[in-house]
């Protein structure tokens, strides 16, 4: 795995204030935060970026999910992992999106999940 950069705090702060929205509506919905579930990541970029970060998948701890591609060019990979909606775990999750992002030369594009009320099972 690459060594990952440091990622800029204020980006990090915007995203996390992103991500507490998105929380708190899955909140809404009946989300028990404290349950392991899929959770997808989304990143976009040039071909040769999103394959070689799709290649990696496995180190980084993702399961690589599919390639897309945007009219403009640019490629997109979809990846998964387990993992809870606590707030802390979603942080973490977000500050290591961040650093692939500089590490790859792509662009996060966010992360979704279903709300898990525990009724799923």
């Amino acid at each position: 795995m690459k060594d990952m950069p440091e990622i800029d705090p204020a980006q990090l702060a915007a995203e996390i204030a992103a991500d507490a929205e998105i929380l708190q509506a899955l909140a809404e919905n009946g989300d028990i935060a404290t349950l392991v579930r899929p959770i997808d990541l989304h990143f976009k970029g040039p071909q040769d970026r999103i394959e070689a970060l799709a290649q990696a998948a496995d180190d980084l701890g993702f399961e690589f999910i599919e390639f897309g591609e945007y009219e403009d060019g640019d490629w997109a990979a979809d990846f998964s992992l387990l993992g809870t909606t606590e707030p802390q775990a979603m942080a973490a999750l977000t500050r290591r999106a961040l650093e692939i992002e500089l590490a790859y030369g792509v662009e996060y594009d966010g992360w979704g999940c279903a709300a898990n009320d525990g009724t799923d099972d």
